[in-house]
């Protein structure tokens, strides 16, 4: 049991603490930046780093434990679940880097690296169910901006490993093992479920609006530093001159809640959500009190804000029972898409797993470009891999936060559903991969940028269209399964395809078997064919994904026929 916080202003609170701990949960993405490290200091060769990958995908994205957490246990909870194994993961890998203790075996590695991304599912669950269910009829827009800051962690976490940490491997693994739970301790008071206003009104328009103009500032700055750490060498003094200003930035968001606490406006309009979804006693309790006591993954808060149709809670099962008898209600039904499905009624239906293959062939095959992304850099002559990072950061921070603002402006005034926009980006990953094999002079700075966009705009999809097809009650375990599509795909092409393609290329060079060394493969043939196979992944997803479009439409016309969401009531869908 958790306490809904009454007022407007905490859920921008919590939305601006929220980007903290987002940028946290990014930690994952840190994996090219000490990879190397792992390869030339521990003696792994290109397969058992990219198994490593794999470990580190598989952390990032196994989240059907904390879905399940969120629905017993408030956010704080969860979070410190995720501090303690950010802690205890990157700790074990710090101790093996630094030769701290030496002769550590693979296999303990590779769970250590498991359990230390594993901190980005609690961390990530726990702030994006919190804050879906306080802003539930903005659902696109809050995922771009939390997924989009999310997408930005990997040039936050460049910027300090270049400035603050002088490209050091070893120490980057020490602030990730200190650095993630100090931020998490510090914030998970204010990440709480709040009482949402019950409809929308210009001035929370305008609060997304500036959240993201402040993270498209953020990211253009990071962008901006990080290619001036490349050309110059510049001193300390002007290093944490940029560091202090990024943090400044990072405290935008919390401008909203501080411009709310010093000219209050009139908020008789919008309202507040009022309604409990449990017993009507907690309903008389929530009229007497400010705060109400609730599960935090209680039925949808659409439901309760659009006129719910589904029966009080309170009406025993026998009561019912004889209503049905007597032909006064009728007998309980399935859901339909729109409605709170539970776990088991999702996985019966098409759309359920049309929506998984789909993004299973978009950051499946994503995140094996992003896991070798050093190692394809190098293939290509191109040994400063940092700027690659950061421009893949930086172009997938702005899928994510485009994907959920475009798909949100064309769901409300065309009613289109959003997966069209998983259509249109994986027919352009589609040539990526084809640019990427083809190794063409000067296209790998404009592959690794299209691909970070396309591969944004995936998550920033998935997250609200799981949310309106199957309810909010049990998001957070259908968000952690669809993720499940990230490790898959890393296994599937980086572990099994990439690495094995990477190392017998690198043993045709040298005339030998280098299966027990590190030596580097150089040269297209290294990833040719992984590209090639990427590209029919995603060719096959385009048309998966045009397939779920047409089936799901009618049920976005029903849901947005008005501009704004609404629970369907006389639907079959």
């Amino acid at each position: 049991m958790v306490t809904l916080k009454a007022g407007s202003r905490p859920p921008w609170v919590g939305l601006g603490a929220a980007v903290w701990v987002q940028i946290a949960s990014g930690n994952a993405y840190t994996f090219p930046l000490y990879s190397h490290s792992l390869k030339s200091v521990l003696g792994f060769n290109q397969h058992q780093l990219t198994m490593l990958g794999v470990a580190n995908d598989i952390g990032e994205n196994v989240g059907l434990l904390p879905g399940v957490v969120c629905n017993k246990f408030p956010p704080w909870v969860v979070l410190s679940i995720g501090a303690f194994a950010c802690f205890l993961g990157y700790g074990v890998l710090w101790l093996a880097l630094s030769r701290t203790l030496l002769s550590l075996p693979f296999w303990l590695l590779w769970f250590a690296l498991c359990v230390a991304t594993n901190s980005s599912a609690w961390l990530s669950t726990s702030v994006l169910v919190t804050n879906m269910r306080n802003f539930p009829l903005s659902r696109g827009t809050v995922a771009g901006i939390l997924k989009g800051y999310g997408g930005l962690s990997a040039a936050v976490y460049t910027e300090i490993y270049t400035t603050t940490l002088h490209k050091s491997s070893s120490e980057l693994l020490m602030f990730l093992a200190l650095g993630v739970p100090l931020i998490c301790f510090t914030m998970m008071y204010f990440v709480r479920p709040c009482t949402p206003a019950s409809g929308e009104d210009s001035a929370q328009h305008g609060h997304f609006l500036f959240t993201q103009a402040a993270s498209v500032v953020l990211g253009s700055y990071l962008l901006t530093t990080t290619i001036l750490n490349d050309i110059f060498s510049l001193s300390a003094p002007i290093s944490y001159t940029f560091l202090a200003a990024m943090v400044l930035l990072l405290m935008a968001p919390l401008a909203i809640p501080i411009k709310m606490t010093l000219n209050p406006t009139n908020r008789s309009k919008s309202g507040i959500l009022n309604q409990p979804v449990g017993s009507s006693e907690s309903m008389l309790q929530g009229e007497e009190n400010a705060d109400k006591t609730e599960p935090l993954l209680t039925s949808s808060l659409s439901t309760a804000s659009l006129g719910s149709f589904h029966k009080n809670d309170s009406v025993s099962e026998i009561d019912m029972l004889l209503a049905e008898g007597e032909g006064a209600v009728k007998k309980k039904r399935r859901p339909r898409r729109g409605e709170d499905f539970k776990f088991t009624e999702a996985l019966v239906k098409v759309d359920f797993w049309l929506l998984f293959l789909v993004y299973f062939a978009g950051v499946g095959s994503g995140v094996t470009v992003l896991n070798n992304l050093a190692q394809i850099g190098i293939a290509q002559g191109v040994h400063n891999t940092t700027m690659l990072l950061c421009l893949f950061s930086f172009c997938n921070f702005l899928g994510r936060l485009g994907g959920g603002a475009v798909s949100e402006h064309f769901l409300r005034s065309k009613t289109i559903p959003r997966t069209i926009w998983m259509t249109c980006t994986q027919v352009i990953m589609v040539i990526t991969y084809l640019l990427f094999a083809s190794a063409l002079d000067g296209t790998l700075y404009a592959a690794t940028a299209l691909l970070g966009i396309c591969y944004g705009v995936q998550f920033s999809i998935m997250v609200p269209t799981v949310s309106e097809l199957f309810g909010l009650k049990h998001f957070g375990i259908f968000y952690n399964f669809m993720s499940l599509g990230n490790p898959l795909g890393a296994f599937l092409f980086s572990g099994l395809l990439a690495g094995y393609v990477y190392d017998n290329e690198a043993a045709k060079q040298q005339g030998m078997n280098l299966l027990n060394s590190s030596v580097s493969c150089l040269g297209p043939n290294c990833f040719r064919l992984t590209f090639l196979v990427l590209a029919g992944v995603c060719g096959v997803g385009s048309i998966l994904s045009i397939i779920l479009t047409m089936r799901i439409r009618p049920v976005y016309q029903m849901l947005y026929s008005g501009g704004s969401f609404r629970l369907p009531q006389n639907s079959d869908h």
